[in-house]
C-alpha cells in the first residue's frame, strides 16, 4: 500500500522531540533507532565527533491512521536546520475531544498562531508551532472525517 509520511529534520534533538511526541501519540517507536555512529565510514565524509555518532540518523513513529513522523538530526558539516513554517504537519483526529487533547498537549507554553475553536467553515481547528519549531494543525470536521 503506498503512503505518505512526514519526514523532520533537526539540530540534535530528534530522540527528544520523538520521544514527546510518543507521549502524546501513544505510539511506540518502529525498528531499532539508528545513530550516526552505526553508518559505515566513508572516505568523503569528516570523522565524527563522540556528540555526532550519537545523533539520530533515522527514526520512525506511527502516530494517526496509517501515517507516520520520520525523523533524523543533521549535523552541521552536512547542512544547516532552518526553522520555518513553509510546512505543517495537519492532523485530523476522531472527536473534538481528541482535538483538545493533541492540541492542548503539543502546544504547550509555545507559539499559538490560531487558537482551536469553531471556525467560519464549518470545522474546529486551531495551529501552533511547537517547543521544536514544528509547524502543526489540529482539524476536526465530523463529515470530513467520515470519508478521510
Amino acid at each position: 500500500m503506498a503512503q505518505v509520511t512526514t519526514y523532520l529534520n533537526f539540530s540534535g534533538n530528534c530522540e527528544q522531540a520523538f520521544e514527546f511526541y510518543k507521549s502524546i501519540f501513544w505510539g511506540e517507536f518502529e525498528w531499532d533507532i539508528f545513530r550516526l555512529g552505526n553508518m559505515p565510514t566513508q572516505d568523503d565524509m569528516p570523522a565524527l565527533t563522540e556528540q555526532n555518532k550519537n545523533l539520530i540518523m533515522f527514526m520512525s513513529l506511527p502516530i494517526l491512521g496509517w501515517h507516520r513522523l520520520l525523523g533524523s538530526d543533521v549535523p552541521e558539516f552536512m547542512w544547516k536546520v532552518i526553522h520555518g513554517n513553509m510546512n505543517y504537519i495537519s492532523l485530523h483526529p476522531d472527536s473534538r475531544d481528541q482535538a483538545d487533547e493533541l492540541y492542548t498537549k503539543l502546544s504547550a507554553g509555545w507559539e499559538i498562531e490560531m487558537p482551536l475553536e469553531d471556525q467560519f467553515w464549518g470545522d474546529y481547528y486551531g495551529s501552533f508551532t511547537d517547543k521544536f519549531g514544528i509547524c502543526w494543525m489540529v482539524n476536526y470536521n465530523k463529515e470530513y472525517n467520515t470519508w478521510l
